[in-house]
């Protein structure tokens, strides 16, 4: 079986010449960081398009809940970053919201909101991309999917994990208005699937944990998690991504994919 990492929101995981087994050979831990996120990363080409369904569940501090109801198309770029689109349906008052994300393998990303409210497209600007996602314990900028040359790495160690045993690898954003100092990631040493992301903040300071759980296999080669969780440990509210119906190689092409699908999209 072909070994393949799920995409991230989303976050998945391009220099060839770090392909090998990540053990293959000495490396500084700034090599074996990198050349263990591009082997996750390449580990995940080929699924082509996605569709899916999402439940996204809102808890304050106090744990009062509220519920969202949304589906997601994605398309991959096998030379760019992929593009994501993310369709609000429930409740009322977000139905008819579409948030369109083209990630870019090197330079800021793209990102435009519509909010049927106003009838107007809004391009997220790349200094805003921290701000929360619709009020989510995630960001835009965790929206876009995960691309290798967006950080810079540190191999820390290898560390048993929910999923057996995982690296343990820190992550640099290279982006002067990432929200994040670093990230550490927790990746199985098996299937490259995510365990968990620590977000840090600009002061260096824990933010939030993304733990992704309830994997399953689609196609005999993709791992998706349908179950990802996360929590803000300074405000204490938290975000639960339940995810169902996965449909791969649906026909999805560019069309649609562009600031006039945000807007006719229902």
């Amino acid at each position: 079986m072909k070994r393949l990492t799920p995409p991230s929101i989303l976050c998945t995981f391009s220099a060839l010449t770090f392909l090998t087994s990540p053990a293959a050979h000495a490396q500084t831990p700034a090599e074996k960081g990198l050349s263990i996120a591009t082997a996750a990363k390449q580990s995940d080409a080929g699924w082509q398009d996605m569709q899916a369904s999402m439940q996204m569940i809102l808890r304050n501090s106090e744990g009062q809940e509220s519920l969202r109801e949304i589906r997601i198309k994605a398309l991959e770029q096998p030379d760019d970053g992929d593009k994501n689109l993310t369709l609000f349906d429930k409740p009322l008052d977000v139905k008819g919201t579409a948030f369109l994300s083209f990630s870019h393998a090197v330079g800021p990303d793209d990102q435009w909101l519509y909010l049927p409210a106003l009838k107007r497209v809004k391009r997220i600007a790349s200094r805003n991309k921290s701000g929360p996602f619709m009020g989510s314990e995630f960001s835009f900028e965790d929206m876009s999917s995960f691309e290798v040359n967006k950080y810079t790495y540190k191999y820390i160690q290898d560390s048993p994990c929910s999923l057996g045993n995982c690296y343990v690898v820190e992550q640099y954003p290279v982006d002067q208005y990432s929200g994040y100092t670093k990230r550490i990631t927790w990746v199985d040493t098996q299937e490259y699937r995510l365990d968990k992301i620590e977000f840090y903040d600009r002061k260096d300071a824990l933010l939030k944990t993304l733990v992704y759980d309830n994997y399953q296999v689609y196609l005999n080669q993709h791992w998706r998690p349908h179950t990802m969780k996360m929590v803000n440990h300074q405000t204490g509210k938290s975000t639960d991504l339940i995810w169902d119906n996965f449909q791969f190689k649906t026909g999805l092409s560019d069309s649609d994919f562009n600031q006039n699908a945000l807007k006719r999209a229902r």
